[in-house]
């Protein structure tokens, strides 16, 4: 007697899916979440989704992100929404890049022994 249910266990795990985040950007300035979630929701299930906004205005800036648990439902989103025309702008969709860790910062230099000082006071003196 053959074992099945070991083989069917195996090949269940082969195919489940994975998440995926999709970036979007050329998005109507007054777009919300709630409006960005109702067109990925025609392919699926929509885990999450986050529209950039400016701190100043309130107004969105134009991209976002979103999260779909199925790997293919998130593929279908992507093929059928990619370069639409929405108002005067097309909508670019991808699958979001993976975040690099770590970034940000900015400012201040390395000094003579190479270490990180943002005001250094031996700036412009002399070194006889």
């Amino acid at each position: 007697m053959v074992n099945l249910l070991a083989n069917t266990t195996t090949t269940y795990l082969h195919l489940q899916k994975t998440a995926m985040k999709i970036f979007v950007a050329g998005l109507p300035y007054d777009m919300d979440d709630a409006e960005l979630e109702e067109f990925f929701e025609k392919f699926g299930k929509v885990t999450s989704v986050k529209v950039a906004i400016d701190r100043e205005t309130g107004k969105s800036k134009g991209f976002g992100f979103v999260e779909m648990p199925n790997d293919t439902e998130a593929r279908e989103a992507i093929e059928g929404l990619n370069d639409i025309s929405l108002g005067r702008k097309t909508l670019v969709v991808k699958q979001a890049d993976d975040k690099q860790g770590g970034g940000g910062g900015g400012g201040g230099y390395r000094n003579q022994n190479g270490n990180y000082n943002k005001f250094d006071n031996n700036r412009g003196r002399r070194r006889y």
